[in-house]
């Protein structure tokens, strides 16, 4: 069991496995950013447009992409002249990536819908329940 940094980043396993890793396996601490900027650099297939889409620079982008690459262990990209294409090891992350931010976006969401019971003790109760 790994204890993951108290940051808004998370732990994941080169072999797809979050938080629980078998003995050996190296773990990398990747930001939720990077993951999203990964999604649309995939999905973009150029960096560029990518970086207008984020409505960030390109040479930030590009960083945080090969900061990714370097904390995972692997490229994830081929770059190319006219591009980026996925390369086998970032066709494998591209859907939990997609799935990763999907459930965080739902649980932001969730915690939006009662922000009076967000902030309640655990263990109270409100007025009416």
């Amino acid at each position: 069991m790994c204890n993951p940094p108290a940051s808004n980043t998370f732990w994941v396993c080169p072999r797809g496995a979050l938080g629980r890793t078998a003995a050996g396996d190296t773990l990398a601490a990747v930001s939720f950013d990077q993951l999203r900027y990964f999604v649309a650099v995939a999905e973009e297939g150029n960096i560029g447009r990518a970086a207008r889409r984020l409505c960030i620079c390109q040479p930030p982008l590009s960083r945080q992409i090969q900061q990714l690459e370097t904390e995972l262990g692997t490229r994830l990209f081929d770059r190319t002249p006219r591009g980026v294409r996925l390369l086998p090891s970032g066709v494998r992350l591209l859907p939990i990536a997609r799935d990763i931010l999907e459930r965080v976006a739902a649980a932001r969401r969730a915690l939006d819908e009662g922000p009076a019971r967000a902030s309640a003790p655990p263990g109270s109760a409100g007025v009416g329940d």
